[in-house]
């Protein structure tokens, strides 16, 4: 098992439930206001008046096998805007209680 961690812009949140739907993801745990800056260039979002965008991030622990494929959608949710910004990270996943 895998553990995902997907930070994004809150403009994506739908797209992304609608990703989760689509992979039969039903356990996960969203952190619905995240604050910082991406490292590939992004502006940061602080939900404040300077910076005033918001990112939200969730995660989840899934089979070995959703991996690549949430990740290609990740992938392509990023390419669509890149403004927007989306990025997921990976861990393994030891044991379980």
């Amino acid at each position: 098992m895998k553990s995902v961690f997907i930070i994004y812009n809150q403009a994506l949140t739908e797209r992304l439930a609608y990703v989760f739907d689509q992979l039969k993801i039903t356990g996960y745990t969203k952190f619905p206001l995240v604050y910082g800056r991406g490292t590939n260039g992004g502006e940061p979002r602080m939900a404040s008046h300077a910076w005033p965008e918001m990112n939200s991030s969730v995660i989840t622990v899934v089979e070995d096998d959703v991996v690549p494929v949430l990740l290609k959608y990740v992938e392509k949710l990023d390419n669509v805007n890149k403004a927007n910004g989306i990025r997921a990270f990976v861990w393994n996943i030891e044991q379980q209680y």
